[in-house]
């Protein structure tokens, strides 16, 4: 059974993200599962760090994309929005070119709180940033 409360898609979601951080970097939304948003973001020019590595602040921002825009799926209450509270990364591999891929999974869906798990993975499907996510659901305006 499928955790989401808000309808959307893959093409939706890629939209609202216009002209923002998100499209900026690259970010693409890959897979709307039962429990997961899953997306990719390239390894490039505009995630490397100076050493020509994967820069770990662009795997938060990976991270807290999927599980952000997750946790407001998971909102039945439109007058209702999640907004990041808190964000942890470790990184445990380097990354010097093509894609990384993140899953978000809820690990609680409280009424006014959420905890997520961003697992970020190479093209070889291994770890490469384990994240966790605490979002706020707060009144929307």
């Amino acid at each position: 059974m499928p955790i989401w409360k808000r309808e959307s898609s893959l093409e939706a979601l890629t939209a609202e993200c216009r002209n923002t951080l998100v499209s900026h970097v690259g970010i693409e939304f890959t897979e709307l599962g039962e429990d997961c948003l899953r997306g990719r973001m390239p390894v490039d020019a505009r995630t490397h760090q100076p050493y020509g590595l994967l820069h770990g602040g662009a795997s938060v921002v990976l991270a807290e994309t999927l599980g952000s825009i997750a946790a407001n799926l998971c909102l039945a209450d439109e007058s209702k929005m999640a907004v990041g509270l808190d964000i942890n990364a470790n990184h445990v591999r380097a990354v010097r070119e093509g894609w990384v891929e993140g899953c978000a999974r809820p690990l609680h869906l409280g009424a006014t709180t959420q905890l997520w798990e961003i697992r970020i993975e190479d093209e070889r499907g291994r770890l490469v940033c384990m994240s966790r996510l605490t979002m706020a659901v707060v009144n929307r305006g």
